[in-house]
C-alpha cells in the first residue's frame, strides 16, 4: 500500500474545470462512502474548496487509475480530461504536499489561513465516514502540528490575507471612499464573514448579507450593524448595491443577467463592482458583458494576490524548513508504527505456538504421563517451533551471501543485552 495525493487546483485547471470537479457539502458523504468502497482503497479523505479538489488515499500502487476513473464517473467527466490537469504525489511527496497546503504555501494567496480550517473539516468528514486508519490519522495529526508551528514561529500569519481580503483590496482600488458605498454580500459562510469584516474595517457602513436562512445572515451582519435578508430579496437589494461579493455552495448561479439588468435600470446605470468567489459560480458569466458592471472571479484576483505573495515570501521560506522537519517526524513515526505492526505479528505467532504446546502438554499430563518428561518435551517442542523459521531463513541468507540479513539476525537474536541465559 502507498500514500497517494491526487487532485487539481487553481494552477493546473481553469475555474470551468474546477467547478465541475468540486464536491458540494451535500455530495461529500456519498462521495467518501464510494471512494472508501473502491477495492484498491484502504483509507481516504477528500478536500474540496473553491481553488482545489484533492483526494488523499492509502491505496495499492495500482490504485491511482481506479481513483481517477471513479472521480470521472462521479462528476460525469472524461478521465483523459481529468488527467490533463491532475497532479499526483506519493509517499513523502504526498505528505509534504499536504503540509504545504495546510500552511497556505500552495494557496492562491500565500499563507492564507482559511485552508487550514477547511482541511480540518475534511479530516472530520473522513473520520465520520470511517475513511481514516492509522496512516492518514498519523499524517493529519503531524500536518496540524506543523501548521500550528508555522503560524506561531513565522510571520506568515501576520495581517491575515485571504481571497476575501484580496476581493476587498481590489474593490478599494475602484472606490476611493468606502464610507459612501453600499455592499451586498451573498452567502454567510466563513469567506463572506471575512469579507464583511474586511469591508467594515475599510469603512463600509451600509452592509447587507443575503442567505438562504435569515438567521445565519444575521450572525454575519448583526455584529457589524448590517442588514440580513433572504435570497428572494436580492433583486431589491441589488438596486442599492455598489459592491456585490458572492460566495455560496449553490449548484446553480444566483445572479442572472436579466436580474442584474433590471437592477441597473433602476440604478440609472450607476456602476456596480462584483466579485464571484464561489465555485461553481454564483454569478452568470454573461453579467460581465453589461457595460455598467465590473465582474471579477477568483482567477481575476491573481494580481492582488501576487503582491501579497511577495510580502510573505521570507516567512514562506521559513515555513518550508519547518515542513521538512515535519515530514521527517512523520517518516519517523511511520517507521515506528510499521515496526509495531511487525512486533504484534511476531508476538501473535509466538503466542499461538505457546498455546498449542501448552494444550498438548496439559493433555499429556491429563493422561497421566510423567510430569518431568512432559516439561522436557514441552520446552524442546516450543524451542523448535520458535526457531524453525529463523533458522531456515538464516541458512538461505548464508547461501545467498546476504550479510545484511545475517547481521540483522545477530542483532535481533544474539544481542547480549537481551540474553537472559547468562
Amino acid at each position: 500500500m502507498t500514500l497517494l495525493a491526487l487532485g487539481i487546483n487553481h494552477r493546473t485547471a481553469t475555474i470551468e474545470v474546477r467547478e465541475q470537479v468540486a464536491f458540494s457539502p451535500a455530495q461529500l458523504e456519498s462521495a467518501l462512502a464510494e471512494l472508501c468502497a473502491l477495492p484498491e482503497v484502504r483509507e481516504a479523505a477528500l478536500l474540496s474548496t473553491c481553488n482545489r479538489t484533492e483526494l488523499y488515499c492509502v491505496t495499492a500502487v495500482s490504485g491511482e487509475r481506479e481513483i481517477l476513473d471513479w472521480l470521472g464517473r462521479f462528476h460525469g467527466l472524461e478521465v483523459d480530461d481529468l488527467m490533463s490537469c491532475a497532479y499526483h504525489y506519493r509517499e513523502d511527496e504526498a505528505a509534504r504536499h499536504l503540509m504545504r497546503v495546510a500552511v497556505g504555501l500552495d494557496s492562491m494567496v500565500l499563507g492564507e489561513p482559511q485552508i487550514l480550517g477547511q482541511l480540518k473539516d475534511a479530516y472530520q468528514s473522513a473520520r465520520l465516514a470511517r475513511g481514516l486508519g492509522g496512516e492518514l490519522e498519523c499524517l493529519f495529526q503531524n500536518t496540524f502540528a506543523v501548521a500550528k508551528q508555522v503560524r506561531t514561529e513565522t510571520g506568515i500569519g501576520r495581517n491575515p490575507v485571504s481571497v476575501a481580503y484580496a476581493a476587498v483590496s481590489l474593490a478599494s482600488r475602484i472606490f476611493g471612499d468606502f464610507t459612501r458605498s453600499r455592499a451586498l454580500l451573498i452567502g454567510a459562510g466563513e469567506t463572506i464573514e471575512l469579507v464583511a469584516r474586511h469591508l467594515h474595517e475599510a469603512g463600509v457602513r451600509q452592509l447587507t448579507v443575503a442567505n438562504r436562512t435569515r438567521e445565519r445572515a444575521e450572525l454575519v451582519s448583526g455584529p457589524l450593524g448590517g442588514e440580513a435578508i433572504t435570497l428572494d430579496a436580492i433583486p431589491d437589494a441589488l438596486v442599492e448595491a455598489d459592491i456585490v461579493i458572492s460566495s455560496t455552495a449553490a449548484p446553480l448561479p444566483i445572479l442572472g443577467k436579466g436580474m442584474v439588468e433590471r437592477a441597473l435600470k433602476k440604478r440609472r446605470h450607476r456602476p456596480v463592482f462584483m466579485v464571484d468567489i464561489a465555485v461553481p459560480r454564483d454569478i452568470e458569466p454573461e453579467v460581465g458583458e453589461l457595460s455598467d458592471v465590473f465582474l471579477y472571479t477568483v482567477d481575476d484576483l491573481e494580481e492582488v494576490i501576487e503582491e501579497n505573495r511577495r510580502h510573505r515570501q521570507v516567512a514562506a521560506d521559513q515555513a518550508e524548513s519547518l515542513i521538512e522537519r515535519g515530514v521527517g517526524n512523520w517518516q519517523h513515526e511511520r517507521r515506528i508504527r510499521s515496526g509495531g505492526e511487525l512486533i504484534r505479528d511476531v508476538r501473535a505467532r509466538g503466542q499461538t505456538m505457546r498455546e498449542l504446546s501448552e494444550r498438548q502438554a496439559l493433555a499429556r499430563l491429563a493422561r497421566g504421563e510423567d510430569p518431568e518428561a512432559v516439561i522436557r518435551r514441552l520446552s524442546h517442542q516450543l524451542t523448535n517451533r520458535l526457531l524453525h523459521r529463523p533458522t531456515v531463513a538464516m541458512r538461505e541468507a548464508a547461501a545467498q551471501e546476504r550479510r545484511d540479513l545475517l547481521e540483522a539476525a545477530t542483532t535481533l537474536l544474539l544481542d547480549e543485552s537481551t540474553d537472559h541465559s547468562r
